[in-house]
């Protein structure tokens, strides 16, 4: 069912892996944060950003390893999509209760309402993995681009607002 497609997932999942480690750059970034602030936005922000990542990788991986059943394929699809539509649910939930408003609005729509919807959409993908269904694969394969795109877009979010704190004030 994958068959064709084996550039497009090793360049996508290729780049999810490298963004990964460039996140770790950000981390140093909130080396002068006080604690609690820093492991709020981590767990809101950078943790899902690096899991959408993960995401990316993970079902890339998974499509273009050799001779895995296309239904265990769409199951490992189906079970990557679930949690990462938690970690989205979560961060959503995160931004509504955070204190002293301080989300931005396209916080909400960028970090949570949006990757909740591709993670909905790589669930519909992995049932027509598992059914056998034409259009499937593309549908899989656009969604991790989106994914992939949403990711570098917040990652980027994240660096912008964090690197000109830092300066102005010496920690986060």
């Amino acid at each position: 069912m994958f068959a064709g497609w084996n550039n497009f997932f090793f360049m996508v999942g290729s780049s999810g892996g490298g963004l990964i480690g460039l996140l770790f750059v950000v981390v140093t970034l909130t080396s002068g944060a006080e604690r609690p602030q820093a492991l709020h936005g981590a767990r809101i922000y950078l943790t899902p950003t690096a899991l959408h990542f993960a995401v990316v990788l993970t079902m890339s991986a998974v499509a273009i390893a050799p001779a895995l059943p296309v239904v265990m394929s769409a199951g490992l699809f189906g079970v990557i999509a679930v949690v990462g539509l938690g970690y989205a649910i979560r961060s959503c939930v995160g931004m509504a209760t955070a204190k002293g408003g301080t989300t931005h609005w396209s916080d909400f729509w960028m970090y949570g309402a949006g990757p909740a919807a591709i993670y909905l959409g790589l669930v519909a993908a992995a049932t027509a993995i598992a059914t056998r269904t034409p259009w499937a694969v593309h549908a899989l394969a656009a969604l991790l681009l989106i994914l992939l795109i949403t990711a570098i877009r917040n990652a980027w979010d994240l660096i912008t607002w964090m690197a000109p704190k830092r300066s102005s004030d010496g920690g986060l």
